[in-house]
């Protein structure tokens, strides 16, 4: 009887089983990753055959389900396979091996019959098929339904980063506004001015952002590249950053730029980044110490740095504050993005965003990106 054999031959089934499974690429077999698969599906199927074998149709049933699967509740080895499928998930693999595993159960248990000269009947050989089918079938819905579920929830975890980019680069723009308009309207000063033009600027940069949204929504597009110079780009940023900085109590201190220093990038991504190393530098520095703005050419790159007088970091702080929504002190004013904005934008443009620790001083944040030089 298949019950008798298969109980019988236990331990070499389950060692035969994990040999095909380690042997497949990457996927290599361990007790806890068996757990809920074939050594608790082989039991199963063996309780399944003695109850029918008995007479018991009712537990066989109840163990192993009806054909196709077709009961309103779990079987046994419905319970089990779908927690297979769900751990297999967790693991990372795919649902084809999903199915392997409970294809390498059938295959050894003939293989074996065969060199052991075991003879079954039609009906243990039906038995046999409606477990492993109705096993698979749990196993892979379970799978499908866990991935999904993963699918929709990182869907919704990007939708919620890219909504919380939009809002901090629109309150970036707002607040530069807000501070050219004070200025403005405290000094009774002409609009044609440089303040001025920091406000048509930021109104400027709202009405980008929001267009570009709408571009999003409705087509999916991406922003072009264009070649644009370094020195032209910091000057834009500094007049709004000097506004920030007096607002801030610190001194903006601006290194000239070589004029023929051109980079090929969304001007406007690296822009924004720029912008956001200098609101987490007016942030995070010390009262009255300098914020450093500079721009050079090296090995092939062109570096912007922004350095601070923040007293150093916490050890271990220096890349976890590049993950959205972290914030690195007790003001909760922002939402945490400023940093995770910045490193996304400049890597669009095959750059790098990179922080340097100075212990007890400060901070450097330097934007490297493919340098192009002026004809």
């Amino acid at each position: 009887m298949m019950h008798t054999f298969l109980t019988n031959n236990t331990s070499e089934l389950i060692r035969r089983c994990t040999a095909k499974v380690a042997a497949r690429p990457k996927r290599a077999a361990t007790e806890q990753q068996l757990e809920n698969g074939i050594p608790m599906f082989l039991g199963q199927l063996i309780r399944t055959l003695e109850a029918e074998d008995g007479g018991r149709t009712a537990d066989g049933v109840r163990i192993s389900g009806t054909s196709g699967g077709s009961g309103l509740a779990l079987s046994e080895i419905g319970v089990s396979a779908t927690a297979h499928g769900a751990s297999l998930l967790g693991l990372g693999y795919t649902v084809d091996q999903v199915v392997h595993d409970y294809g390498d159960l059938c295959q050894a248990i003939t293989d074996l019959a065969f060199e052991r000269d075991a003879p079954f009947s039609v009906d243990e050989f039906r038995t046999l098929n409606r477990c492993l089918d109705n096993a698979i079938a749990d196993a892979v819905l379970e799978f499908s339904a866990q991935r999904e579920s993963l699918v929709l929830e990182r869907q919704n975890d990007v939708t919620q980063e890219r909504i919380g980019f939009l809002v901090h680069e629109l309150r970036n723009a707002l607040s530069t506004a807000t501070l050219a308009f004070g200025a403005l309207e405290f000094g009774n000063m002409n609009m044609g001015g440089a303040t001025g033009a920091v406000l048509k600027r930021s109104l400027a940069s709202m009405a980008v952002l929001i267009g570009r949204a709408v571009n999003e929504v409705r087509h999916g597009s991406t922003a072009e590249r264009e070649l644009f110079s370094v020195a032209a780009l910091i000057a834009d940023v500094e007049a709004a950053a000097r506004l920030d900085a007096s607002a801030a109590g610190c001194r903006l201190m601006v290194a000239s730029v070589d004029p023929t220093l051109m980079v090929l990038a969304n001007r406007a991504a690296i822009h924004a980044a720029l912008a956001n190393l200098l609101q987490n530098a007016f942030k995070f520095t010390h009262p009255h110490t300098d914020i450093d703005l500079s721009a050079v050419a090296r090995d092939g790159q062109a570096l912007i740095e922004v350095g601070d007088h923040c007293g150093g970091l916490p050890a271990g702080d220096t890349e976890r504050m590049f993950k959205p929504f972290t914030q690195r002190s007790e003001n909760r004013s922002g939402l945490g993005l400023g940093l995770a904005i910045a490193r996304h934008g400049v890597e669009a443009d095959y750059g790098t965003l990179s922080a340097r620790d100075l212990p007890g001083e400060g901070c450097i944040f330097t934007i490297a990106l493919p340098l192009q030089r002026r004809p």
